[in-house]
């Protein structure tokens, strides 16, 4: 079966601009990230529900991947930096396949020392307004059963938990969504 990209890609598609808010700073990742992009995905606090930690390759490619979605859909997962200019992680928009749909996630990684002070929920706040500034009409996030932060941050931007289902990948996961 051949899956047609929904009306809402479209729109997004048009998007150049990343988001914002107060205390963080959002943009594209580069080549150049590739230290602070491997520090994170190959951190195993911030990849307990993932099934290992990325390893350097892995981050160049999770680097390159986001590239490719910025070409097509001008968006992706964006750096995060606080006030100082510190690299706290990543957050963004990226299609998802879910039970054979293609969803709009929001999805967001915070090295520990950032985690627990409402980062994450600011970061995947900002990504949800830009989604509806854009006219999307829907967005998810997908989660582990047992990442209760992170189904935690979902609900605090209004998503609600929908489903449990299998990933691609024969994982199980939660599926928190709201329409926008």
């Amino acid at each position: 079966m051949v899956l047609r990209a929904p009306p809402d890609r479209l729109t997004m598609s048009l998007a150049e601009h990343a988001p914002t808010s107060s205390r963080l700073t959002f943009r594209r990742m580069r080549p150049d990230d590739l230290d602070d992009m491997a520090r994170l995905l190959g951190d195993p606090t911030v990849m307990t529900h993932y099934p290992r930690p990325k390893t350097r390759a892995e981050a160049l490619d999770w680097i390159r991947w986001n590239e490719a979605n910025y070409a097509r859909d001008g968006f992706g997962l964006w750096i995060l930096h606080d006030g100082t200019g510190a690299f706290v992680g990543d957050c963004g928009l990226t299609w998802q396949q879910v039970d054979g749909e293609e969803h709009l996630e929001v999805g967001y990684h915070l090295l520990p020392a950032f985690q627990g002070r409402g980062l994450a929920t600011e970061a995947a706040a900002a990504c949800r307004d830009l989604a509806r500034a854009r006219g999307i009409g829907r967005l998810i996030a997908i989660t582990r059963p047992d990442n209760v932060p992170s189904q935690r941050v979902a609900e605090r931007i209004g998503l609600t938990f929908e489903r449990e289902t299998v990933s691609h990948g024969g994982v199980r996961v939660h599926v928190h969504g709201a329409a926008l």
